[in-house]
């Protein structure tokens, strides 16, 4: 569940450059040049996937395995954004390699009924997917139920829009940036979050 903004914090927060936030007492948010960030937990479905190479997956498990992660919606049958936002993780992913704590990126279909794990293993491969890229797929109810969790679920795949989540550590909240942030971006607020 998204946490309700807190306007009157934002515009002070953002001129102090410092966000915080509370479980379930909502969060802050700043904008920064191309998109918005703010921080927010969130309910992990106990949601069963499947990796682009057929394996079964629990997603609460897979974000709860301790390493930073990155995560997004995309579908492979996309023209505008998804190509986008894989382009940017993989310039992201080719950014950290080799850092001692290494990021798992984590993108989740939105059309599972076209993507398969064959078509996701396919996409991964245009975008060089290293080994902690994983791409996830399952049935239209898990799907609808991941989405939901992290209220980006929009009713239709073609009203998605761009959004990546970050987050440290399990116990931290995840960052969730709104909108067109470059690959040095991402890489600039994994690495400040990461600093905490």
């Amino acid at each position: 569940m998204r946490l309700s903004f807190v306007p009157a914090a934002v515009a002070c927060l953002a001129m102090a450059g410092v966000l915080t936030a509370a479980a379930h007492e909502g969060h802050v948010a700043s904008s920064r040049d191309g998109y918005v960030r703010s921080l927010a937990r969130y309910e992990i479905p106990d949601a069963r996937l499947v990796d682009m190479n057929g394996n079964e997956v629990s997603l609460r498990e897979r974000l709860a395995s301790g390493a930073p992660l990155m995560v997004n919606f995309v579908f492979t049958s996309c023209t505008a954004i998804c190509p986008v936002m894989s382009a940017t993780f993989a310039r992201v992913q080719q950014s950290l390699a080799g850092e001692a704590n290494a990021v798992e990126f984590v993108s989740i279909s939105i059309d599972p009924e076209h993507d398969t794990p064959a078509r996701l293993l396919e996409y991964a491969a245009k975008f060089s997917a290293g080994p902690h890229w994983r791409f996830l797929t399952g049935s239209a109810e898990a799907s609808i139920a991941v989405q939901r969790a992290f209220d980006v679920f929009r009713g239709d795949k073609m009203g998605h829009d761009p959004v990546t989540f970050i987050r440290a550590s399990p116990k931290e909240p995840w960052l969730r940036i709104e909108g067109w942030a470059s690959a040095s971006d991402l890489v600039g607020e994994y690495r400040r979050i990461a600093r905490r």
